[in-house]
């Protein structure tokens, strides 16, 4: 289906948001903002957006409503608050949250939102903000198969890979997979590379020589390279990283599902942030096994 004719509201604007809305203007969508913050609203209207109030307005003069914030109590604010979404929302309309939360929320939204005639999705992201740059994110969705048909073209402006993966919840159930499994291996690599370097071996020729094997991965080959440089400038931040897990505890708590290494891994990223590294990227947290150790693994001279 074709969405161009429709009016497409875009709530949060931050460092995936405001990406994602430069993509959907680049794509040809009519395109509404809002922002707690004015100058992401000034940068899209400059490139073609109108501007909203509110999140009320925003659902009042929108056919599909997406949201992209940080945090579950941030979204169910945004949609149920003063001003929020269900003040203006229409009958018929889509409502889309692609924020990171959790699975429990979007069900208690899903039901909210069905009372109102709404259809919802849940649609979380994944590939950081390089990723919501240059419109190749990999998107996750939750929700009837009829309504993510109807909106596949709008997800396609943002992002390369595109599932449904089953009901409503199941997007966000698959973010928290994902951002289980990009932590173990995030804590593998710098247990392992801090092993190498304490053992006086050049971490950089252990990473070459174990990327073709079993042991390579994607994150391994994404990341490595900025630990070596020393480049902890966020694409996924610490903080962020951390805020998935705690959400990954939370559901997995509802559901009685065991995360025994989950629950290590978040504890050294918590140690990060209390670290002063919070806004390092989430690669970052080698530096909480080389405080240990008391090593630095980075580039030989």
């Amino acid at each position: 289906m074709d969405n161009k004719s429709k009016q497409i509201g875009l709530i949060g604007l931050g460092v995936m948001g405001k990406p994602m809305g430069k993509n959907l203007l680049k794509g040809g969508f009519s395109l509404t903002v809002f922002d707690i913050k004015p100058e992401p609203v000034a940068e899209l209207a400059a490139l073609g957006a109108k501007t909203a109030s509110s999140p009320a307005e925003v659902a009042a003069k929108c056919d599909i409503i997406i949201t992209m914030l940080p945090n579950s109590p941030h979204v169910e604010a945004v949609v149920c608050g003063a001003n929020g979404i269900l003040e203006g929302i229409r009958p018929g309309s889509i409502y889309i949250d692609m924020s990171s939360i959790s699975p429990v929320l979007d069900k208690k939204l899903y039901e909210i939102m069905a009372e109102k005639g709404v259809e919802m999705l849940d649609a979380p992201v994944s590939g950081g903000e390089p990723k919501a740059k240059d419109g190749t994110m990999s998107i996750m969705v939750g929700g009837k198969k009829e309504v993510f048909d109807s909106v596949f073209d709008v997800f396609k402006a943002m992002g390369d890979a595109v599932t449904l993966v089953g009901d409503i919840g199941s997007g966000n159930t698959c973010k928290l997979a994902n951002q289980i499994m990009v932590a173990l291996h995030l804590a593998a690599v710098s247990e392992a590379m801090v092993f190498a370097e304490k053992a006086g071996v050049d971490p950089e020729k252990v990473y070459q020589a174990i990327r073709g094997g079993l042991a390579g991965s994607t994150v391994l080959d994404a990341k490595m390279p900025m630990i070596l440089d020393r480049n902890f400038k966020p694409g996924g931040p610490i903080w962020m990283h951390t805020k998935d897990l705690l959400n990954v505890r939370d559901a997995a708590l509802a559901i009685d599902a065991p995360i025994p290494l989950t629950t290590q891994v978040l504890e050294a990223f918590k140690a990060c942030k209390c670290d002063g590294h919070v806004n390092d990227d989430h690669c970052g947290v080698i530096q909480y096994w080389e405080k240990l150790a008391n090593v630095k693994v980075e580039r030989r001279k």
